[in-house]
Formats: C-alpha cells, sequence, structure tokens
C-alpha cells in the first residue's frame, strides 16, 4: 500500500470518527487528495467533496450542509478503503482467464506455447497418471480429470 495513501486514510479516519468532525482540516485534507492523488476514483470523490466540505467550515452553516458535507467524507473513506483494503481471490488487471486447451496442457505439465505430437501427450499422461490413478494412492476424479485432458488434447491435434 502507498505511504501517502495509508496517511489519507488515517487522518480521514480521526476527523471521521471525532464526534464534531473539523470540516476545515477536512477540506485541506480533500484539496490534498484532490491534487496529489493518482488514483482518479480517490481524486474524483475528493474535488467533489471539496466545495460542500469548504461551506461547512463557516460557523453559520445550518444542519443541512453539516450533514451533506459529512456524507461527502464517507464517501472519500469508502474510496480509500476500497484502494487499501487487499482484495483477496481477485485476478490482478490483464490476467486473463485461461482457455480450455491451456487448462488440458497444465494438467498434463505440457507446456504451452508450441504444438505438440501425440507421443508428447501420452508420454505426460503417463508421467502424471503413475501418481493420480486410485491404485497408486491417488483419486478417482483426478484421473478422470487426467484422461480427459489427454484425450481432449489428442482429439483437437
Amino acid at each position: 500500500m502507498d505511504r501517502r495513501l495509508a496517511e489519507w486514510k488515517l487522518d480521514i479516519e480521526r476527523i471521521w470518527s471525532a464526534a464534531a468532525p473539523d470540516y476545515h482540516e477536512a477540506a485541506c485534507l480533500a484539496d490534498d487528495i484532490a491534487r496529489l492523488s493518482e488514483e482518479t476514483m480517490l481524486r474524483q470523490a475528493a474535488t467533489q467533496a471539496l466545495p460542500i466540505l469548504r461551506s461547512a467550515t463557516d460557523y453559520s452553516a445550518d444542519r443541512g450542509i453539516r450533514d451533506a458535507a459529512r456524507r461527502r467524507l464517507g464517501v472519500i473513506r469508502e474510496a480509500l478503503h476500497t484502494l487499501t483494503t487487499p482484495q483477496f481471490g481477485k485476478r490482478e488487471n490483464g490476467a486473463k482467464s485461461l482457455t480450455p486447451e491451456e487448462c488440458y496442457r497444465q494438467t498434463l505439465g505440457l507446456p504451452l506455447g508450441r504444438s505438440l505430437s501425440r507421443a508428447e501427450i501420452h508420454r505426460a499422461y503417463k508421467h502424471v497418471a503413475k501418481r493420480a490413478h486410485p491404485d497408486a494412492g491417488g483419486s478417482a476424479r483426478a484421473f478422470q480429470e487426467i484422461s480427459a485432458a489427454r484425450d481432449a488434447l489428442i482429439r483437437q491435434r
């Protein structure tokens, strides 16, 4: 996580958790985020929040303006939370899903980038099947998947 994002997150949490948020400090923080953030979503949230946060700094601001400022502060907080929370189980940007043929090749431990002969497919199948066969301590399901991968690759050839 970027150090700057972590600092902004701490600052926004401190302002958010206060009994009476300091909207002047929140406006300064939103201004920094709007100018310095490299994340488009966060920069837009801060830019859109700036006018209402600046309006809420005035002591004569009514309750409606302060409530709106708190909601906008919450939007910035959510954006920071989204950017700093690890996303487990999600693919990185640019990662693609495998085609069925690539899955079959991986199952048999075969290379992805070149054409294969029938003998290469059969050798790889034999090598993997020795460990995956139910009589050798493997599971019937794994052995069936290996057999299906071999059959599909030979058919595609």
